[in-house]
């Protein structure tokens, strides 16, 4: 290596940029880091797991020191991330494991507990799906709803969404000439097929999926401490901005119990925020879940 010359991420081949990463993450999150973790996760020998570790003392030398009792690399006052990190990401690795790599396995960095899921997607089902949507093809299922009980459809997926409690897909019904959304775990039987798709089919021609709505959230005016609400999901001058599609619009609304009533009528404890603007939802259909929410006469 090149002393003389400062050595850059971008110069660096993707596999070493992994290691990297995981030098970079198990400092920031855990505080410690050693040749060890990188000869476990990544199968490589104990002298490139060192050259590792001496490149990214090179990168960010401030990061991080040897504690020559414990044999290992702690993270220091001064850190700083050398990498980006999604919070889910974060979030993800932490209870689940660094990697999405099968040989080594994955286990929780730390003692984590997240709620159940009833119904986790069949992977069978999932995987026929996201090849629809990856090679852009309809397919033939059988599928059950509650008003019409096991029907065939011809539909053409177009995106996956977790809807905080199941995941369903996006899609155009050729049965019903209309967009919307079907739940995985409600399918069977699904078939790909190589009929024509037309631009009406595709997630352009979706209205409600392309329509963007700004949601005006703040704490709700029966709180007694709005400012404890206003911390935790980190409003600016008492509000938080976000957008959503209108296609999940009514999700979004029900999986944070946002009363969305004009005058904040909905009471119990569960009811920590308040949608301001509700003009905002004029036109948004999947609204029947929405708390509070009254078509307007």
């Amino acid at each position: 290596m090149n002393n003389c010359t400062p050595t850059k991420l971008e110069d660096i081949s993707q596999a070493q940029q992994e290691r990297l990463f995981h030098i970079d993450f198990k400092l920031r999150f855990l505080g410690a880091v050693n040749r060890n973790d990188l000869v476990s996760r990544f199968g490589i020998k104990a002298a490139a797991a060192t050259r590792d570790i001496a490149l990214y003392k090179e990168l960010a030398s401030h990061n991080l020191t040897y504690d020559t009792k414990a044999k290992t690399y702690i993270g220091t006052n001064q850190f700083q991330p050398l990498f980006h990190c999604q919070e889910s990401q974060a979030l993800s690795a932490l209870c689940y494991g660094l990697g999405d790599d099968h040989v080594a396995g994955s286990s929780s960095l730390i003692t984590a507990e997240s709620p159940t899921q009833l119904n986790l997607p069949n992977l069978g089902v999932l995987a026929e799906i996201t090849k629809a949507i990856h090679q852009k093809k309809a397919m033939e299922i059988n599928y059950r709803s509650l008003s019409s009980g096991l029907t065939q459809r011809e539909i053409v997926p177009f995106a996956l969404v977790d809807n905080g409690l199941r995941w369903h897909m996006r899609a155009y019904d050729r049965k019903r000439s209309r967009f919307t959304d079907f739940v995985i775990n409600r399918i069977a039987s699904p078939k790909l097929l190589s009929t024509e798709i037309t631009k009406s089919e595709t997630k352009e021609s979706d209205i409600q999926w392309n329509r963007i709505v700004e949601m005006h959230i703040v704490p709700h005016p029966n709180l007694q401490h709005p400012d404890t609400i206003e911390t935790e999901y980190c409003m600016t001058n008492g509000m938080l901005k976000i957008l959503v599609r209108a296609a999940v619009a009514g999700y979004v609304l029900r999986h944070w119990n946002i009363d969305c009533s004009p005058s904040h009528d909905l009471q119990g404890p569960e009811f920590h925020l308040w949608l301001k603007n509700t003009p905002t939802l004029y036109g948004v259909e999947n609204l029947a879940i929405a708390p509070g929410y009254k078509p307007s006469s």
